[in-house]
């Protein structure tokens, strides 16, 4: 039980990482745990999407960057990756209808990274993903996938390993984080 809580603790979003391609059994691990996130009356309402495609995953990057606000795309380097040229692209989306949709799909993003961390796999949440799914352009590769246009876009994760050079940046906690409230009640 304390190496979860070490885990829970010293997870940091990993953007710089190795040549190389997640393992397959790597993967089978970080989703399957993905699927235990808890959901709102166990609905399971969110849908993972894998993408180890290279040429896929830069044709989304270039995607999410679109959305980005024009003000930092002005501060971006002109080859700038919103997806670090991860190896593994997940894409997380839920079904509108559940009333806990963006909740369930929080969810299994954070088991996704918990997950991948205890492993030794690095991720990070990557934003945009409910622009992306709620343009035209979405809701057509929805159809192409199979997918009913009410799933929404609730994030990505990148997963990779970490390079050998990365240096995690962990921020201290604030010191009111927590606040007990039965003293002031």
């Amino acid at each position: 039980m304390e190496s979860t809580l070490n885990d829970l603790k010293t997870r940091h979003s990993v953007r710089k990482f190795k040549d190389e391609v997640v393992s397959k059994d790597d993967l089978e691990k970080i989703l399957e745990t993905a699927t235990y996130a808890p959901t709102g009356l166990g609905l399971q309402s969110p849908k993972i999407l894998v993408i180890q495609r290279e040429d896929i995953i830069e044709r989304i990057a270039k995607w999410n960057l679109s959305y980005f606000p024009e003000d930092i795309k002005k501060e971006l380097e002109e080859d700038y990756d919103p997806f670090f040229k991860t190896s593994t692209l997940i894409i997380v989306l839920a079904n509108s209808e559940i009333p806990t949709c963006v909740e369930d799909g929080s969810l299994v993003i954070g088991n996704i990274l918990n997950a991948a961390h205890a492993i030794g796999v690095g991720g990070c949440w990557i934003h945009r993903a409910r622009e992306e799914f709620d343009s035209l352009q979405g809701k057509e590769l929805l159809k192409v996938w199979g997918i009913p246009e009410k799933y929404i876009g609730i994030g990505h994760v990148i997963l990779g390993y970490p390079a050998d050079d990365f240096e995690p940046k962990i921020t201290p906690r604030k010191d009111d984080y927590i606040v007990y409230l039965d003293d002031l009640l």
